[in-house]
């Protein structure tokens, strides 16, 4: 199975963040409330690898049409603001 990929991430402030492009290698979506983006941090040097697209490596919120046991199965993601929360903007509960 291919981990689908963060096609686009708004979250300009993220250490993953280089031009609206993940550069983590994988990331995990959902916590227990809503479809958080768990592996976003702010720091002031950049990170991850500049040659790699982000993927969607775990997805805890089951609930989602995409998720099949805790993998997402959407062609590619989209990770921004949900109000004052950094999430999933694919997120669709099933």
């Amino acid at each position: 199975m291919k981990m689908p990929a963060v096609n686009e991430c708004q979250v300009d402030a993220c250490a993953y963040n280089a031009e609206h492009i993940c550069h983590a290698l994988a990331i995990t979506v959902g916590n227990s409330h809503h479809a958080e983006c768990e592996t976003f941090f702010k720091v002031d040097v950049k990170g991850g690898d500049p040659a790699a697209t982000g993927r969607v490596g775990a997805c805890k919120m089951s609930d989602c049409q995409h998720n099949v046991q805790y993998e997402c199965q959407a062609s590619g993601i989209v990770v921004g603001y949900a109000q004052k929360d950094i999430d999933c903007l694919t997120y669709a509960p099933a």
